[in-house]
């Protein structure tokens, strides 16, 4: 048509070179560019894959005994060793690490939502009860938490054994107790960015429109502090498999049979001059899993940081 002015190619090519925007795919961008974090994810991924799965394609039985293979070195058949019974390493390692992952993320969820909930009701609150919550955190914090975890496992121990059976009353008890001592920095954390997020213009916004407190508090202030809870939730999976596994080194964790890293290691610190593999493997895997974990708290560090400018 006479007069009509032609689409810039220029504009076309850059409405078609934009990439879309989101939070999400923006975080990913970020993550992707800490190069440690993303190594580590894949690592843990396949470290939770091999877990996961690994009983499927290595179908030893974990309480196999022959003395024949007794302290074998790693080899074909056996491509972790053996221990002082001659059981395959391999088998006990795969069953070992979901009882470890298991308490490591159980722990973790106890820890985030109970410090949420606490953290959110003293962010909110005007008054005396955010101070009693705190005073309360400081209490705990301030206990030494190793001789505390000894004290009820010795107190609970036997009652819940009996109610859930061996493993099931061991899984329960140190979850509960190393999540319920974990709390406290994720709730001084929720709590100091309720204080800041409380006051902002938005949040003003939805109480003058006449929205509850609860629905500002799950609609709009929530959301925007939990990318310091999942930083705070990975430092927490890592401190709850550190600790389960000094449990089990010290004899207190789960039952003899029931093979946990923590568990191997303690059955192998007698045999560490002839047999040095049978603590080697369950101790790199603990220092594998902490490591990538805080890498990945780091790029989640980075990623969440709406501060940060590529």
């Amino acid at each position: 048509m006479a007069g009509s002015i032609p689409a810039s190619p220029t504009v076309e090519g850059a409405a078609v070179a934009a990439k879309p925007w989101s939070p999400g795919l923006d975080a990913w961008r970020r993550f992707r560019r800490h190069r440690p974090a993303l190594v580590s994810a894949v690592v843990m991924s396949i470290m939770i894959v091999v877990i996961l799965f690994g009983s499927f394609v290595w179908k030893v039985p974990i309480n196999d005994i022959d003395f024949r293979a007794k302290l074998s070195t790693p080899s074909f058949a056996h491509p972790f060793g053996t221990d002082d019974l001659g059981q395959d390493l391999l088998a006990r390692m795969i069953y070992g690490g979901k009882i470890s992952l298991a308490v490591g993320f159980a722990a973790m969820f106890v820890a985030v939502v109970l410090g949420t909930i606490i953290g959110a009701i003293a962010g909110m609150s005007r008054g005396w009860l955010g101070s009693f919550l705190m005073w309360l955190a400081d209490l705990f914090l301030s206990l030494p938490q190793l001789p505390l975890l000894l004290v009820v496992i010795y107190l609970f121990r036997d009652s819940l054994k009996s109610v859930f059976g061996p493993e099931g009353g061991v899984f329960i008890m140190i979850v509960v107790v190393i999540g319920g001592l974990r709390w406290m920095p994720v709730a001084r954390l929720v709590r100091a960015q309720f204080l800041s997020l409380r006051e902002k213009e938005f949040v003003e916004a939805a109480r003058a429109l006449g929205a509850s407190k609860t629905r500002m508090v799950v609609r709009h202030i929530l959301p925007n502090a939990l990318g310091p809870v999942i930083i705070a939730a990975t430092i927490d999976v890592a401190a709850a498999i550190i600790q389960e596994s000094t449990l089990s080194f010290l004899g207190l964790g789960f039952p003899p049979d029931i093979p946990t890293w923590g568990r191997i290691l303690f059955d192998a610190r007698d045999f560490l001059d002839i047999a040095p593999h049978w603590a080697l493997f369950p101790g790199a895997a603990i220092f594998l899993t902490v490591v990538t974990i805080n890498f990945i708290g780091d790029g989640l560090r980075d990623a969440l940081d709406a501060r940060r400018v590529m």
